[in-house]
């Protein structure tokens, strides 16, 4: 198909899963209409009310309507105003009313009456659970110290525990976005420019001429802006370079499909950094004005030739010239995508770095196609006291280790809840909001020993995960559809503020975080804290902060804000960065100084056993992680995963396609049975599948043991040294078929 036509053919496709998602998800799938009768016939005697959202399903929480028709849920579409979702959701958005309406929810709180894991509760009231919580807690300050009770937390309502733990005395609050996946990439940029990438990134894609993804799985971690800005580019003739072992939906857009080895990445970059550099190709002006140490980094990768790096990547040295090349003719606007999962082998920083030093030589950071800056709502923050101060951190637990880690690591609190002879207090409480430990963190064993050392440990959720088998009191918090949750503030172009406004009475016995943290703040003396009479007071408050109210939300849904600042900067201004020399370091003095390279350099890593092949995992454009797979509306769509083999593999194994396997790592861990997907789109040392399936909690129906969960699989973790990522690509498999 000549090119032209594969790139229209994408926009056909993209535009379908996108805007057409509704349709198969749709309450109406199936039905209809009367012969003679058109919709809107159909709809003028129905009672429609429409109320303002922002998304929960991902972290890219695209503002939206939630309709409701004749008192019933009816579909979500995008706001036209929201630059996060331009009036498009993607599938995963316009499946969020499954959340609402799933069966399995949530409906009470609990408190456990036997053994941890046994899943014995009764029914509590509000009261009972609060009033648990409150007695355990205040029993753990006493004996060790508030700072002992740590937070685990993944999506909006756990900003409201971050205050009622800050408040009580503890700053030990973990996400574990940050060390199972894109805390690498924010402190290789801090190191390299001085500011992270943030969340959503702040990628130009937009007006990109050419995007080179290392790892990077557009269209499959459906980023909602993100995709439609790639779509437009590709529409728009830009260039596209895709190094994946597996030819994933981008490759299949791509002008160049690198399928490299899989842990070799950092040797493919430095190669790239030497051909660009040798061959004069890099923004000569912008390297010269902004940057420190380009004759270090040119002496360093000196004898990383393509040569050199072909028998380690198995990518021919004049494709690796060709993209050098066609990165180079597209300055400044070629752009390296950062990632997002990036922790992948323990050296991730180091590799994603040597991915920030080519944006630099390439001249993308701070210009039009590259790196642009965010602009950011500022709100007034409602009045409450100054935290106490927090006498020890997670960091106390690992004295000299991970040194530039920037935020609390969920492993290494983890770890610390295990108890030592080295350690006067190891963890002793935990919370957990929103995310599923067990599924969320590697060597999942590691986190039961720690549950089983706790004193107390809290999770609130909307459905029952693995995690809340192992709770002693669960919340069940009403789902976003239900609640109104703090204003939308979310780095874009332009700034913005968005409202979640309750389109739902919640059902059952459930209620928002904000409700709980406030009513537990009354048990510990901490009312100061949460001082509002109502959340509409508090909304209202941090709206007027910058022109607009409540009311006007309700109406509006999202409202953009006056800015003045340019979002390209690095025009031949002069500019200060963040960074010990006030330049973009090629050199990293801050490395330097605490002993690790400056420059990125090449480890080989560990390969796999005869007859063992790589695990890699991903994400699908349906789901976000194990958090949708028992949604009615997205399982629809997928409701198990698969494991991707080579035809090669196959034939050696005797697999065919959609054959039942068992995979068992080097350690003798074994999956749930998983079917075979045999295809010509994965290298032949690598197998692939998608994270977040294979739940065994027998209470989310729909899911369970459905597919096979990666994450018992990953019984070797290789850390980060600079700031403690965990790396969980360096798991091998073999096949079994007899226990099938």
């Amino acid at each position: 198909m000549p090119e032209n036509m594969r790139r229209r053919e994408f926009i056909k496709i993209l535009g379908a899963g996108m805007g057409g998602a509704l349709v198969g998800t749709s309450f109406l799938k199936g039905f209809t209409p009367p012969e003679g009768l058109n919709a809107s016939e159909l709809l003028k005697n129905s009672t429609i009310k429409k109320t303002a959202t922002y998304c929960e399903i991902c972290f890219w929480k695209c503002a939206g309507w939630v309709y409701e028709k004749d008192g019933q849920p009816w579909k979500i579409v995008g706001n036209p105003d929201d630059p996060s979702s331009n009036g498009r959701f993607c599938p995963r958005g316009t499946g969020g009313l499954g959340a609402y309406t799933d069966p399995d929810r949530l409906k009470t709180p609990l408190i456990r009456t036997e053994e941890r894991g046994k899943q014995v509760f009764r029914e509590a009231t509000w009261d009972e659970a609060f009033d648990y919580i409150a007695d355990k807690m205040k029993m753990i300050s006493e004996k060790w110290g508030p700072e002992c009770i740590a937070l685990f937390t993944h999506g909006s309502g756990g900003d409201y525990f971050k205050n009622l733990l800050k408040a009580y005395g503890s700053n030990n609050i973990a996400a574990p976005s940050y060390a199972q996946c894109r805390g690498p990439r924010e402190e290789a940029y801090v190191l390299t420019f001085g500011e992270g990438v943030d969340s959503p990134e702040r990628t130009d894609l937009l007006n990109s001429k050419c995007i080179v993804l290392i790892g990077s799985h557009i269209g499959e971690n459906m980023h909602n802006g993100q995709v439609q800005e790639f779509s437009e580019a590709v529409a728009n003739g830009a260039s596209v370079i895709t190094v994946d072992p597996r030819f994933s939906t981008a490759a299949s857009k791509s002008k160049y499909w690198l399928p490299i080895k899989p842990a070799t990445d950092t040797a493919l970059l430095l190669a790239w950094i030497h051909v660009i550099i040798e061959e004069e190709l890099y923004d000569k002006e912008y390297v010269e004005k902004y940057t420190y140490g380009f004759d270090l980094l040119k002496e360093s990768v000196s004898q990383n030739t393509p040569e050199w790096a072909y028998p380690i990547t198995t990518i021919k040295p004049h494709i690796i010239r060709e993209t050098a090349r066609e990165m180079g003719k597209h300055v400044p606007a070629t752009i390296i995508h950062p990632g997002r999962h990036v922790t992948w082998y323990g050296d991730d920083t180091q590799r994603v770095r040597a991915g920030a030093i080519l944006n630099a030589l390439l001249g993308s950071w701070g210009r039009r196609g590259g790196f642009f800056v965010p602009a950011k709502a500022h709100l007034a923050k409602y009045p409450m006291p100054k935290f106490p101060d927090s006498h020890k951190d997670w960091r106390q637990a690992y004295p000299g280790k991970y040194p530039l880690a920037s935020l609390a690591l969920a492993s290494g609190i983890c770890d610390a809840t295990i108890p030592t002879p080295e350690r006067d207090c190891s963890f002793k409480g935990w919370f957990v909001y929103g995310t599923n430990l067990i599924q969320t963190l590697p060597q999942p064993e590691k986190t039961i020993e720690a549950i089983q050392a706790l004193e107390l440990l809290v999770v609130i959720d909307i459905l029952p995960s693995e995690i809340t088998g192992w709770a002693d009191v669960i919340l069940p918090e009403c789902t976003y559809l239900e609640r109104y949750d703090d204003v939308r503030v979310s780095p874009a172009r332009i700034p913005t503020v968005a409202l979640r406004a309750p389109a739902f009475e919640p059902q059952f016995n459930t209620k928002p975080a904000s409700w709980m943290a406030k009513e537990l703040s009354k048990r510990l003396g901490l009312e100061q804290y949460f001082a509002w009479e109502t959340f509409e007071e508090y909304l209202d408050y941090q709206f007027k902060s910058v022109g607009t109210s409540l009311e006007e939300m309700k109406q509006i849904g999202v409202k953009k804000l006056e800015s003045d600042h340019p979002i390209y900067f690095l025009n031949g201004e002069d500019y200060e960065f963040s960074t010990p020399t006030g330049k973009i370091e090629l050199y990293s003095t801050t490395l330097a100084e605490h002993g690790f390279d400056p420059v990125p350099k090449y480890t080989a890593h560990p390969e796999p056993p005869e007859g063992f092949y790589r695990l890699l995992y991903g994400r699908a454009p349906m789901h976000t992680f194990g958090r949708t797979t028992n949604n009615p509306l997205l399982a629809d769509l997928m409701d198990e995963n698969e494991v991707w083999v080579n035809p090669k593999v196959a034939n050696k194994w005797g697999l065919h396609h959609q054959q039942y396997v068992i995979l068992e790592n080097q350690d003798g861990k074994r999956s749930n049975k998983i079917r075979v997907k045999v295809t010509e789109r994965i290298r032949h040392d690598a197998v692939y599948m998608v994270h977040g399936f294979g739940h065994t909690q027998s209470k989310m129906r729909r899911s369970y043991m459905k597919g096979a969960d990666d994450t018992q699989l990953i019984s070797r973790v290789d850390l980060d040294p600079i700031m403690g990522g965990t790396g969980m690509r360096g798991n091998f498999v073999t096949f079994k078929t007899e226990a099938v």
